[in-house]
């Protein structure tokens, strides 16, 4: 964000939120897509072998839960980002690779 600044001179001391720039520039943000979209191929990966890292990701664990509130997993911001309502639907798409390259590709993206 910071480079745009820059090339709008844009001061430090104008008022001026990251929304605004970014509609002056006509851009939009571009990371937070781009680390989902890496989190999904690696999901993908992880869910078509049957190992340790499956039961993680899947959060199959035996024993107790700690403390407080949990922490969110990798497979419900998956669901959120790609617009399924349910982690099943993600898990039984990740057996098929072209569906999940489809799913991966047309993600609605939440993007911030």
């Amino acid at each position: 964000m910071w480079f745009f600044r820059r090339m709008l001179r844009v001061p430090w001391t104008a008022r001026k939120t990251n929304e605004e720039v970014l509609k002056e520039t006509e851009s939009t943000r571009s990371l937070m897509n781009r680390i989902r979209r890496r989190q999904a191929k690696f999901v993908g990966h992880i869910m078509r072998r049957e190992g340790l890292e499956n039961l993680v990701t899947t959060g199959r664990m035996e024993g107790k839960k700690s403390r407080g509130r949990q922490r969110e997993k990798m497979l419900d911001g998956m669901t959120s980002w790609m617009g399924t309502k349910r982690v099943t639907d993600i898990l039984s798409e990740s057996w098929d690779r072209e569906s999940w390259k489809d799913m991966i590709a047309n993600a609605k993206g939440q993007g911030t």
